[in-house]
């Protein structure tokens, strides 16, 4: 459950009823901060902007998230444990999916909560054990961030208590997912290996060209046997 008791908390949970009673495009931080019993620059100390209030829902879904998801079970796979935190996610935003509608129907997301979005991913891989390093982390966080959204729609109009849609369409995008970042790491460590070859090679080349150019260079060249005089002035050369 999230925390409301705190001036941020107060500011989530007033922007989440307001959402459920009305269009999220008709409320206002004005509005939020009344249901909030707070003033408006009480509000502004914690949020700008509404688009910068659900950055905030975001961060506090994570935070609650990552107290409440289960450990990765020992011999569990990634695709099982990322499931069953995702599963933690949809069932801590359950009680606010009113709201969540209604965010959802007021239009495309601003750009701005794109960052915070794909935090959400990273911490939700991270608590499955998986890794988001580098170029192949990054990709799974891509990933998952398609594979999410796909699901948080089904769960939107998922009406069932046990959420039997959600976790099916789970499911069925984690599997698929699973399969692509297979086929992605199995690259990434063909072309690992490759490079891995070549910088070898390179090396090695160097290695001989540095040892070929100190073998031209240690000794100096002998000197040229003597030939005995040049020809004297007016005498012809001769071969």
């Amino acid at each position: 459950m999230l925390d409301f008791a705190t001036p941020l908390g107060k500011i989530l949970k007033a922007a989440l009823d307001l959402a459920a009673e009305m269009p999220w495009q008709d409320v206002t931080l004005v509005q939020i901060a009344e249901r909030a019993g707070l003033t408006l620059a009480d509000v502004r100390a914690h949020a700008v902007s509404k688009t910068h209030v659900l950055a905030k829902l975001l961060r506090a879904v994570d935070d609650e998230v990552l107290r409440a998801a289960p450990k990765p079970q020992p011999g569990a796979s990634r695709r099982d444990a990322l499931f069953e935190v995702i599963m933690v996610r949809f069932d801590l935003l359950q009680p606010y999916k009113a709201a969540l509608r209604s965010i959802d129907k007021s239009g495309a997301a601003d750009f701005s909560l794109a960052a915070p979005y794909l935090a959400s991913q990273h911490w939700m891989l991270q608590t499955a054990g998986i890794g988001t390093e580098g170029p192949l982390g990054r990709a799974r966080i891509a990933g998952l961030a398609v594979a999410y959204a796909q699901t948080y729609r089904v769960w939107l109009g998922d009406d069932d208590p046990g959420l039997g849609k959600t976790m099916a369409a789970l499911d069925r995008v984690l599997r698929r997912g699973e399969n692509a970042m297979l086929s992605v790491e199995e690259t990434c460590n063909r072309v690992g290996g490759m490079m891995r070859t070549l910088g070898k090679m390179g090396r090695g080349a160097m290695r001989a060209a540095c040892e070929s150019r100190k073998s031209d260079t240690a000794a100096p060249p002998p000197p040229a046997p003597d030939a005995g005089p040049g020809p004297m002035p007016g005498e012809p050369v001769r071969p």
